[in-house]
């Protein structure tokens, strides 16, 4: 086994079965195959041949189907329409179980179409239409008249409808019939898992498709008893105007290569020729978006005149698949190669010893010269598969077989049985060629070379999925988990095998084993999407959401227990494809350990439940934004590409659009996320929220516009009336005026730490800004977009609705209530504007010289020489001491510590600029800053030219060793900024500027680089912005540094000695995370923990738990390099998180601390600070914006 091992990852999700198992499959003999006459009339028969594998009946429903109550007819309704990414299709219609068109009823996306599931009175008659649901909520009617449907009085049903051909007549398919009795007949019950294709005829066979068959989009088979391939390809257009590198050689190469195996040999060697890996990337993603189009038939393959056995395509497929293999367990492999090799492999044949074969497939020679079947039907066999599969075989040959099969079976006894078997045995041999079996027929196949371990995993996982297919019940939780377990198991030893590595002598017959692993595996992890969506349907069945809320309320939680393992379970299979597997085993270690904690009437001096689903709640949204990540990663790398091949190859507009929309949805990540959705939910509705967040409180009104992220210039014209922002993501280092003056309002739909820049200065603006985390009410939400809204957000509640203000008035008193604040001498933004720049005055155009040694000491620092942010942490070294004789009401100490620092004050770059002559080009671009446009790259092209003057500024050695005296020999040291223009009352600037960790005078290049990239923030786009907001000249701004000494915490917090959200609650509020502080000021994903403690009484009360999926710690032993290390976080050891008591404590402590700075600064604070062991480190403290 030592041959088969290798690095493995995410899945390509080749075993493409109809994903939602509450749809049965209704499969007609229209789909890519020719007819027959028999087959057509079976077309038009009310009564259709379909595959029953799993029962899409719930255990209630058979209750009653079996006692004779509840007269309902199930309808399964599937609409055939191509909509835009984003969008969505739904129903309206005059039943009430459908909303009595006041509400629709959404449609779930498939590979066949949109469908949903209906459970209608029956015996009635009802009128429906379809409606396209845009991204922002509005309707898109399908024309014509209603539709009309009478039911039937019970059964089980199926219907396809086409868009906007509202007059089509509706037959109804009976899917599922029953008996008088409602037991379901004998033969419309087949013994078949979910990974089979099964389609039964009339005489009860069954045939088994290949997985190919089930997703072909090409041409039908076509019965020939000449040769007649050769010119048969019509249409092709190629469009080269503008290719480059890897498509460029595609799209040439694809024009000159019109069989299978040239285009296997073109895939080889764009794959192989391709070495950077930029280029490297795009080539594993074109050659998976090519591979997927030519096995759906999408891009069509012919002869060539040429001769080349199906043993060419086999040895090229070898080729291939251990380039695959060597790029994927190279150290340097990066997530999206890994997650787009996944991709490619099921799209390759198999290169197995009898494939390798100088004549291989030999089978379909001997069959296509039997004496005992006619012989127009010999001629067909010979001219359609025998001679084009041995010339120049290709995907389309297993799609004529299939057809082929499936009419010499139509009817019992036509044909003998030893020709119909050997027929059969050639359909397997061909599947197996083009890996398009079933899963347990792959799973079979490697069962030879499987050691004790594995066949003892392989034996559970055949019995758990046969003891569940033989349920016949897809609400069956029980044995769904049991499987997804097996499968589990299963799959880890799979990929365990793989991890050893492939030789690079391994014999040819192990590297054929290994490709047949690595598909078993990805497998896998395709049939786990079937069960989690079974999974889904039983939960739904069991009350879904609403049940469990219910359950927590009663203080019953033993119902979580099996939709947690479901998501555990689900996650694990994340992490075995090869995506971010450190991250998916700590959201599993999370769940599981509160999948086994109580939930208790206390914790602490706090309600149990409320602890126990708001620390549930962090571990789901963390989940969640894994299955965000993951997405945006697909989307990320596969539209433009696809774009670009699509309209180069000529594919069809639409496949190429949903291209990127199916690979999300045919995805597991698809499942994980529905099933996080739902017990989100739930949680939700336990701790009576809405999914709020309020990062400033306020009311405002205007128009709701959305973006995608707040980006100068991107902003959409709105007339220049007031706008709330409707924002899709933001990274945390956003300005907001400074991307449009006329923002009066933000709701960003992901969650964002309130000391972000962004938080800051949307406090500092006065802007109403809220965070939305709840599918439902963003659905809610964007449904409003482009109308006149009110945003009125407090503590208790948020509210949008429609405004009934006119919007003319509201401008024009905008407008004038500005003129009249214009006129008055002394408003309060004049008042703070004109604060900063009498600071940066007196710093600009001081006398002092630099003093010797080139550093101040930190207690010796003031606003004037080192910044106010010095300046606070020269008074905060001399209230330490102070600090130990204090103790809150409570009895609680306010003692903490500061770590010790200097300062290289003002007029310290500009002495190194004059030092390196660049004192003329510095003034010249800073001269150029003031006007700059942030459209166009004007403004960052400027910023990036003063960088470039501040990359060749050095430290003096002076001041380098001036600095290593002042702290004990190999400390490590924190390089911060302390600007002229932050921690000011009207400009706070926090995380705008740099700070750099880890570094050491020891080692003086580096050091010099750190200092020299402080003084670069100061000139960075958001600075520039965030000036340009608060009316502050650039010509003003000044940087001192801070130089402190580097602590290594345990926790980071920051403390607001005022609540933002509830100013009036005599509360501190602390938010806190693992590691070092930069987590909370950058705009990292996730939420810190939440404390308030009360000023007076000390009462601490829990407002979130952490999710963060890194700490950022300082390695003592490592180089002092400036850089930090990276930890994912397991919150289930986080004592924080798990320590009621602890947590008490530090938020009594962390009160006491900001309640002392508060009345010693004369203010409300922002205060920054870390836990280290039992002590309490203050680094900064700030005027807080109120």
């Amino acid at each position: 086994m030592e041959s088969i091992g290798s690095h493995f990852h995410g899945s390509p999700f080749t075993f493409t079965t109809t994903r939602n198992s509450s749809l049965p499959r209704l499969i007609t003999f229209t789909r890519r195959a020719h007819l027959t006459r028999r087959s057509q009339r079976l077309k038009n028969s009310p009564f259709r041949l379909t595959c029953a594998a799993s029962s899409s009946s719930t255990i209630e429903e058979q209750r009653k189907t079996r006692d004779g109550s509840g007269a309902k007819v199930k309808l399964n309704v599937r609409l055939d329409r191509q909509v835009k990414f984003g969008e969505h299709v739904a129903m309206f219609g005059s039943a009430k179980e459908i909303g009595s068109w006041k509400e629709k009823s959404p449609l779930t996306w498939s590979e066949n179409g949109w469908v949903c599931e209906l459970e209608l009175s029956g015996g009635e008659a009802f009128e429906f239409k379809f409606v396209v649901v845009k991204k922002d909520g509005s309707l898109s009617w399908e024309s014509g008249d209603n539709r009309l449907l009478k039911l039937p009085n019970s059964g089980s049903f199926s219907v396809v409808c086409h868009w906007d051909a509202t007059g089509e007549t509706l037959d109804l398919p009976q899917e599922v019939a029953n008996d008088a009795g409602g037991e379901e007949s004998s033969e419309s019950r087949h013994d078949v898992g979910d990974d089979e294709r099964v389609v039964s005829s009339e005489n009860g066979a069954q045939l088994q498709k290949s997985t190919l068959g089930g997703q072909w989009q090409g041409k039908d088979a076509s019965f020939m008893r000449s040769n007649e391939h050769g010119n048969r390809e019509v249409g092709r257009n190629w469009n080269t105007t503008g290719l480059e590198g890897s498509a460029l050689k595609m799209v040439e190469g694809d024009r000159s290569s019109r069989n299978w195996r040239k285009k296997l040999e073109l895939v080889s060697e764009v794959i192989v020729g391709s070495v950077e890996r930029e280029e490297r990337l795009k080539a594993l993603i074109y050659s998976a978006v090519y591979l997927k189009w030519i096995n759906t038939g999408q891009i069509p393959c012919f002869e060539d005149g040429g001769h080349h056995r199906p043993n060419h395509h086999a040895e090229i497929s070898r080729l291939i698949f251990r380039e695959l293999e060597n790029i994927c367990s190279k150290k340097d492999a990066t997530a999206e190669e890994v997650l787009v090799t996944r991709k490619i492999h099921p799209c390759l044949p198999s290169f197995k010893a009898e494939f390798t074969a100088s004549v291989p497939l030999t089978r379909i020679r001997d069959i296509a010269h039997r004496n005992d079947i006619p012989h127009d039907l010999k001629q067909e066999i010979k001219h359609t598969i025998q001679n084009k599969l041995h010339r120049n075989a290709g995907p389309e040959d297993l799609i004529a077989t299939e057809a082929m099969l499936e009419r010499i079976t139509e009817t019992p006894g036509k044909y003998s049985g030893d020709f119909v078997e050997q027929f059969r045995i050639f359909h397997n041999e061909l599947k197996d060629f083009f890996n398009a079996g079933s899963l347990t027929e792959q799973l079979d196949s490697m069962k030879i070379s499987m050691d004790e371990r594995g066949l003892s995993a392989l034996k559970l996982f055949f019995e758990c999925k046969e003891r569940l297919d033989a349920s016949g019940e897809s609400s069956n939780v029980l044995e769904l988990i049991k499987t997804m377990r097996s499968l589990s198991s299963l799959r880890e030893t799979i990929i365990k095998e793989l991890n050893s590595g492939l030789r690079n002598d391994a014999p040819d017959a192990a590297i054929a084993m290994r490709q047949k692993w690595r598909l078993c595996e990805i497998g896998l992890e395709d049939y786990f999407f079937v069960l989690l969506s079974r999974f889904l349907n039983a939960l739904e069945t069991m009350g879904g959401a609403v049940q469990l809320a219910k359950d927590v309320e009663s203080r019953s939680v033993s119902s979580w227990k099996d939709p947690l393992d479901a998501l555990v379970l689900g996650v694990q299979q994340v992490g075995l494809s090869g995506w971010k597997q450190e991250e998916c085993l700590a959201i599993g270690n999370e769940l599981l350990a509160w999948r086994e904690r109580d939930l208790l009437e206390k914790e602490g001096e706090e309600d149990g439940k409320t602890i126990w689903a708001m620390r549930l709640k962090a571990s789901l949204d963390r989940a969640r934004r894994l299955t965000s990540e993951y997405s945006d990663l697909l989307l990320q790398i596969f539209p433009p590409n696809v774009e670009i091949l699509g309209r180069a190859l000529g594919i069809p507009e639409n496949s190429v659009k949903t291209y990127t929309e199916a690979e999300i949805r045919a995805g597991i990540i698809f499942q994980i996320s529905k099933l996080c959705t739902v017990l989100l939910k739930a949680v939700r509705n336990s701790l009576g929220s809405e999914g709020w967040d309020v990062i400033v409180p306020g009311s405002t009104s205007g128009t709701l516009v959305q973006v995608d992220s707040i980006v100068p210039g991107s902003l959409p014209s709105t007339g220049g009336g007031p706008i709330i922002l409707l924002v899709n993501k933001a990274d945390g280092d956003e300005e907001v005026s400074a991307a449009n003056g006329n923002i009066a309002g933000v709701m960003l739909l992901q969650e964002l730490p309130h000391l972000s820049h962004l938080g800051v200065r949307a406090r500092q603006e006065k802007i109403v800004f809220v965070t939305c985390d709840d599918d439902d009410k963003v659905a809610d939400i964007r449904r409003l977009v482009g109308k006149y809204v009110r945003l009125e957000a407090s503590p208790s509640h948020v509210n949008l609705i429609l405004s009934t203000e006119d919007r003319s008035r509201i401008s024009k008193s905008k407008s004038n209530a500005k003129k009249k604040t214009d006129k008055k001498s002394g408003s309060k933004d004049d008042e703070e504007s004109k604060t900063v720049s009498s600071s940066s005055d007196s710093l600009l155009y001081s006398s002092k010289d630099i003093p010797s040694g080139g550093i101040i000491e930190l207690e010796d620092s003031d606003a004037s020489t080192s910044g106010s942010k010095a300046a606070a942490c020269g008074l905060l070294a001399s209230l330490a001491a102070a600090s130990t004789r204090v103790d809150s009401e409570n009895g609680v100490p306010a003692s903490f510590k500061v770590p010790a620092g200097v300062v290289i004050p003002f007029g310290s770059m500009e002495l190194a600029l004059k030092q390196s002559n660049s004192e003329e080009k510095f003034a010249s671009l800073l001269e150029k800053l003031e006007t700059a446009r942030p459209e166009g790259g004007e403004l960052d092209n400027i910023c990036d030219q003063i960088h470039e003057v501040m990359k060749s500024l050095q430290v003096s050695k002076e001041t380098i060793n001036t600095i290593s005296k002042a702290f004990p020999k190999d400390a490590r040291l924190i390089v911060r900024s302390s600007a002229n223009v932050e921690d000011l009352a009207g400009m706070s600037a926090a995380g705008l500027y740099e700070s750099i960790p880890n570094v050491s005078p020891s080692d003086p290049l580096v050091f010099s680089d750190s200092v020299c990239q402080v003084w670069a923030s100061l000139y960075t786009r958001r600075a520039v912005l965030s000036r340009r907001a608060a009316g502050v000249s650039q010509r003003e701004a000044s940087m001192a540094v801070l130089v402190q000494e580097m602590l290594s915490p345990d926790l980071s917090f920051v403390l607001h000695t005022v609540s933002p959200a509830d100013p009036d609650s005599n509360l501190v509020e602390a938010e806190i995370a693992p590691g070092l502080g930069e987590t909370l000021a950058s705009g990292t994903r996730g939420t810190p923990w939440r404390l308030a403690s009360g000023k007076l009484d000390g009462i601490v009360e829990t407002l979130a738990f952490a999710n963060f999926s890194e700490e950022l710690l300082v390695s003592g032993k490592g180089p002092a390099d400036g850089k930090y290390v990276r930890l994912t976080v397991d919150y289930s050891k986080k004592r924080l998180t798990v320590d009621s008591v602890f947590r008490q404590k530090l938020g009594q402590r962390l009160g006491s601390v900001g309640f002392f700075l508060e009345r010693n600064f004369g203010c409300a604070q922002d205060v920054e600070g870390c836990l280290v062991g039992e002590d309490v480190y203050i680094v900064q403290s700030r005027p807080q914006p109120l």
